[in-house]
């Protein structure tokens, strides 16, 4: 197991660092104290070539010319929240309405910041522990919050994120990793990679994306995945959902099964299973890539999807289900097992 550290540049006062585990099977994540970013994954294949299976920009320094979510820890809150109001009792809470006239990831969000970094090296596992300060007031939020993000890889394969928060104040919170899956490789569209999804429901969304209170059964849908199928089923379809966003942008409710959901490339030489204690999935299908953003631009429309771990978005203001107590710690977990 290996960890090297490359200074790239300096941003918020902080050195800006690329931090790359090895471990001992030739699998290679590298990660970014620039909002504690899981920026790439490459795995050895069998056939002697190596296959990058998540979508990167082409260098570290350009993650921070335009927020890209990346890899990124999102938040405080991810995705989106109806006119940006928290109706906590009598008072409302004004968030920036920066999705129209909705709030999303948080407006200047955790992904956005520069991250205090602490590197950890065992026997058979390598971690980088990130830390950061969100003020109380910023973004609008309430209390001072202490965020931790570890990123492990093992020599089974398995890269594994741990968030951990605690607040001062009576806060809302729902924070995801943001990675985007291209496990036929970089340059690749998802429409023939197999998803097999543990979640018997998923929750229409509005034109805005914002959900519109129903749970709907997956069953006889292009959102049934619960038997491996191609990603392609639904967002090559004409379902009024998928056409209303162009492609995924829908939260799965899960059933709580190990593992939440498995990805395969079209060519069978990648697998990878996530496992979650999250009650939600929020896949998208990077509908707006290659619709002329500057770095996004240079990757594929459909070039990927994410599998966000969150509390799934609400359709209104009242925000009980993703409340954190003062002085009680919230945590999240998510895992990423690679075969190849």
């Amino acid at each position: 197991m290996k960890i090297q550290i490359k200074k790239y540049g300096y941003l918020q006062g902080k050195n800006l660092c690329e931090f790359t585990l090895t471990n001992d099977q030739g699998m290679q994540v590298k990660l970014l104290n620039y909002g504690a970013t899981a920026e790439d994954v490459m795995v050895p294949l069998k056939n002697g070539e190596e296959r990058h299976v998540i979508l990167a920009l082409k260098k570290p320094e350009d993650y921070d010319k335009e927020r890209n979510f990346l890899g990124g820890t999102v938040g405080r809150i991810a995705g989106r929240v109806y006119r940006g109001q928290w109706q906590n009792g009598p008072h409302i809470l004004q968030l920036p309405q920066n999705d129209g006239e909705n709030h999303i990831h948080g407006g200047f969000g955790t992904d956005q910041r520069v991250w205090d970094f602490r590197p950890e090296k065992g026997t058979d596992y390598v971690s980088v522990h990130f830390s950061l300060l969100d003020y109380d007031g910023h973004n609008g939020f309430p209390g001072n919050l202490q965020l931790e993000t570890t990123y492990t890889l093992t020599n089974d394969n398995e890269l594994s994120c741990q968030m951990t928060a605690y607040s001062d104040q009576l806060t809302i919170f729902n924070p995801t990793n943001h990675t985007y899956f291209c496990l036929d490789g970089l340059g690749s569209q998802v429409d023939q990679t197999l998803l097999k999804l543990d979640a018997d429901y998923y929750l229409p969304v509005k034109g805005d994306g914002v959900p519109t209170g129903e749970m709907k059964s997956v069953e006889g849908t292009v959102f049934d995945f619960r038997e491996n199928r191609p990603v392609g089923q639904a967002i090559l379809s004409d379902d009024e959902q998928i056409q209303a966003r162009n492609g995924l942008d829908h939260p799965f409710v899960l059933n709580g099964s190990k593992p939440a959901a498995v990805l395969t490339a079209s060519d069978g030489l990648v697998k990878m299973a996530l496992t979650t204690d999250a009650p939600a999935l929020v896949l998208y299908t990077a509908n707006h890539f290659g619709k002329g953003r500057s770095e996004i631009n240079t990757l594929p429309h459909f070039g990927g999807i994410t599998l966000e771990a969150q509390a799934a978005p609400l359709p209104g203001s009242d925000l009980g289900a993703i409340t954190v107590m003062p002085g009680k710690t919230w945590e999240r977990h998510i895992a990423w097992k690679y075969e190849f």
